[in-house]
C-alpha cells in the first residue's frame, strides 16, 4: 500500500501545534491538521508489509493500509468509506486515541511509524467539509425497541449501528447533554464539542431518540459522580418497555485516596474540576473550582491527569505539579522486546509542554491546612522491587498545594445500576458478560447486554467504540435471529 519506496524516501511528519503562549489563552483545539498534500505523502510511507499488524493493533480493526493508499492516490471519498466501515466516529479517535496502531506498525520496528492517526484525522475532517458524511437511515423498520443506558462512545456506537439495522433506539443519559465523558470529561482544547453535536444530528436523522437528564436505576450515586438527572427510570420499566437493553454507562466510580486531611476544602476528584469547566466553556456557569493563582497538585499520571494539567494552566495556576505512583518509564522502549504491543515509555503530552513539574514513584501520605482549607501535602518517595513498592526511609517531603486533584483512574461502574438490572459482577465489580462464543455481551439478566467500560473496566474510547459495535450485532442477532451488522 502507498508508494512501494515511500518509507525510504519520506520522513514522518507529525501534526503541528499552535504555540503554547497562544493556545493556553483559550479552550479551542490547537492541533493543526495535515494538508491534503502532506497527508498523501504520509500515506505513501505505508509499506505494503504483507501482514499489516496495524489492523490488529487497532481495537476497531481499521483497514489502515487501504485508506493510507487511497489518500496517497487522492481518492478521499473512497478513503472515508473504508474508514467508516470499521469506525463510527473517526473524528473522536483521530483526536484523542493514543494510536496503538502506530505502535504495531511494521515500520516502527526500526524507524518512525506511519502517522496513522494524523491521516485518519485528515480523512474525517475533509469528509465533513465536503459533505460526504450524511445520515444513513434504514430502508425498513423492524418494530423492535432497544434502550441504551449511557451516551458515551460505546452507547453511541451501539445506538447508531442498531438504528441503521432498522430498530427503534432510545438513548438515556443522566447529564443534561449527550456524549458522556466525551462531552464533559475531555476538555475542549483536546476535542471541541461541536464534533459530538453534528454526530447527534446525524443519528437523530437516522432514527435515534435521545433522552437527557434521566438516571436509570437509582438517583443515589457514589461520591464524585456528577448527575443532572431530574427523573429516575427504573430498570423494570425499561425491561418492560423495550425488547433489549444495553448498559453502556461507563466505569464511573473514581479511585479515592483516604489519607488524613482528605476532607479539606480544595481536595477534589478530577471530574469535579473538569466537568464544570466543560460546562462553563459551553456557556454555563463559571467553574466553582478555580486554579487561578494556585499551586496545583495533580495525583495520577494518565490522560485525566494531563487534562487537569492543561485546564489548570488555562486557569492561570501559579504552579502545577503532577505525581505518579509508578517509577519513571524509560525514555525509549526496547522495540525488539515490545513490538507490536503497546510499549511502556516516557510520554510527554501537549499539556505537559504547557508547564508542569512531574515527579515519579511518589506516594501521598496526608494533606494539611488551616481553617478547613488545604495548604499542602506530605509525600514519600517509593522504591519498586519485583513489582512491589516500599517507602524509602528518610525520603519524606512536603509540597505546597492550594488545589489537589485526584486523577488516579476509575474502579468500576455504579453498583446500584447493575443491581437494579440483576446483573452479576466480575471480580472487579464490572458487569459480567463474555465476548467469546454464544451470547456475547449478554449479561446474566435476560435481554440485558453490557458494552464498553461498564463491562471491561476503564479503557480507551476506541475500545468503547469496538464493544458498542460488536454488542449491537449481538443484540440484532438476539432480536432477529440473524444480523447483517459487521462484528
Amino acid at each position: 500500500m502507498g508508494k512501494p519506496t515511500g518509507f525510504l524516501e519520506y520522513q514522518r511528519l507529525s501534526e503541528a501545534y499552535e504555540p503554547v503562549a497562544e493556545r493556553v489563552k483559550k479552550y479551542k483545539e490547537f492541533v493543526l491538521r495535515l494538508t491534503d498534500e502532506q497527508a498523501a505523502v504520509q500515506g505513501a510511507r505505508c509499506m505494503d508489509c504483507g501482514i499489516p499488524f496495524c489492523n490488529t493493533g487497532c481495537p476497531v480493526n481499521n483497514i489502515i493500509p487501504d485508506w493510507n493508499d487511497l489518500v496517497y492516490r487522492n481518492q478521499w471519498r473512497q478513503a472515508i468509506e473504508v474508514l467508516h466501515s470499521t469506525n463510527n466516529f473517526p473524528e473522536f479517535t483521530g483526536r484523542i486515541c493514543p494510536a496503538p496502531c502506530e505502535a504495531a506498525c511494521t515500520l516502527n520496528i526500526n524507524a518512525d511509524p506511519v502517522g496513522i492517526k494524523s491521516i485518519e484525522h485528515a480523512i474525517i475532517d475533509k469528509a465533513w467539509e465536503e459533505g460526504w458524511v450524511q445520515p444513513r437511515p434504514p430502508k425498513s423498520k423492524t418494530g423492535r425497541k432497544i434502550a441504551v443506558v449511557g451516551s458515551g462512545p460505546a452507547g453511541l456506537a451501539a445506538a447508531q449501528q442498531l438504528a441503521r439495522a432498522g430498530h427503534d433506539v432510545t438513548v438515556f443519559e443522566k447529564s443534561d447533554r449527550i456524549g458522556g465523558l466525551l462531552r464533559y470529561g475531555i476538555p475542549d482544547f483536546k476535542m471541541e464539542k461541536s464534533l459530538i453535536d453534528r454526530r447527534i444530528e446525524q443519528m437523530q436523522a437516522e432514527g435515534v431518540t435521545f433522552r437527557t437528564g434521566i438516571v436509570v436505576g437509582s438517583a443515589d450515586l457514589p461520591a464524585g459522580i456528577a448527575s443532572d438527572a431530574k427523573e429516575v427510570v427504573s430498570a423494570e420499566a425499561l425491561k418492560n418497555e423495550f425488547d433489549a437493553v444495553i448498559l453502556a454507562a461507563g466505569s464511573e466510580v473514581p479511585r479515592d485516596l483516604p489519607v488524613p486531611g482528605r476532607e479539606l476544602d480544595g481536595v477534589h476528584f478530577a471530574l469535579e474540576f473538569l466537568i464544570p469547566q466543560n460546562k462553563a466553556v459551553a456557556g454555563g456557569a463559571p467553574n466553582p473550582i478555580s486554579a487561578e493563582g494556585k499551586n496545583v497538585v495533580v495525583i495520577g499520571g494518565g490522560d485525566t491527569g494531563s487534562d487537569c494539567v492543561g485546564t489548570s494552566n488555562r486557569h492561570g495556576a501559579a504552579s502545577v505539579t503532577q505525581f505518579e505512583l509508578m517509577p519513571m518509564p524509560p525514555e525509549q522502549e526496547n522495540k525488539a522486546l515490545t513490538w507490536p504491543y503497546w510499549p511502556i515509555k516516557f510520554r510527554t503530552s501537549s499539556s505537559h509542554e504547557e508547564g508542569c513539574e512531574r515527579d515519579f514513584a511518589v506516594a501521598t501520605k496526608a494533606f494539611y491546612g488551616t481553617n478547613g482549607k488545604v495548604e499542602g501535602l506530605k509525600a514519600v518517595r517509593l522504591e519498586w522491587k519485583d513489582g512491589r513498592m516500599a517507602e524509602v526511609p528518610g525520603s519524606e517531603f512536603d509540597v505546597r498545594a492550594d488545589l489537589v486533584l485526584f486523577a488516579m483512574g476509575f474502579t468500576n461502574p455504579v453498583g446500584s445500576l447493575l443491581e437494579a438490572f440483576g446483573v452479576d459482577r466480575d471480580g472487579r465489580g464490572n458487569a459480567k458478560a463474555t465476548t467469546d462464543g454464544e451470547g456475547c455481551y449478554a449479561t446474566t439478566s435476560p435481554k440485558v447486554f453490557a458494552a464498553g467500560d461498564v463491562r471491561r473496566g476503564q479503557s480507551l474510547v476506541v475500545w468503547a467504540i469496538r464493544e458498542g459495535r460488536q454488542c449491537a450485532r449481538e443484540v440484532d442477532q438476539f432480536l432477529m435471529g440473524q444480523s447483517v451488522l459487521p462484528r
